[in-house]
């Protein structure tokens, strides 16, 4: 990483309000957002436009977002949060995809090309994740508690 990318990425976690962790020797940690600042990883394709396929990347630039994904997202970013697209349309499709988000109007912070196809994903990470999967509309969010899979104690 450059130090012009590590300026870059310090005014970002400034921005977010990150916090700085050290363990108990002093060395450091991956930072943390606040409580209040959520951390959104949104697919692109039947999530907040029609689910069209790698192979048919013509598509990718005359579909129209989904209105109620548009404002939501909208909304969680001028409240703060961070919007990231996670998506498994390849690096190819990066263009067309971000002048598709562009042309209409989503806000965001970043997008993550190559997510791997298929569905059936099981996120292992250290810090806390939480899912939401996507049926067709975007409402508010509520807490639900539901069955899940953990690692043994």
């Amino acid at each position: 990483m450059s130090e012009e990318s590590d300026k870059s990425s310090s005014k970002e976690d400034q921005k977010h309000g990150l916090k700085e962790l050290t363990d108990e020797k002093g060395n450091k940690l991956s930072p943390l957002l606040p409580d209040d600042v959520k951390n959104y990883l949104i697919d692109i394709d039947g999530t907040i436009t029609d689910d069209v396929p790698n192979e048919e990347p013509e598509r990718m630039a005359t579909c129209e977002p989904f209105e109620d994904a548009l404002e939501t997202l909208n909304r969680w970013y001028d409240e703060g949060h961070i919007i990231t697209f996670f998506t498994s349309r390849t690096e190819d499709h990066r263009e067309v995809t971000t002048e598709w988000l562009d042309k209409h109007g989503f806000k965001y912070h970043g997008i993550l090309m190559g997510k791997p196809r298929g569905g059936n994903y099981h996120w292992i990470d250290n810090h806390l994740v939480r899912a939401t999967r996507y049926k067709g509309k975007f409402t508010s969010l509520v807490k639900k508690t539901e069955e899940i899979e953990v690692f043994k104690e």
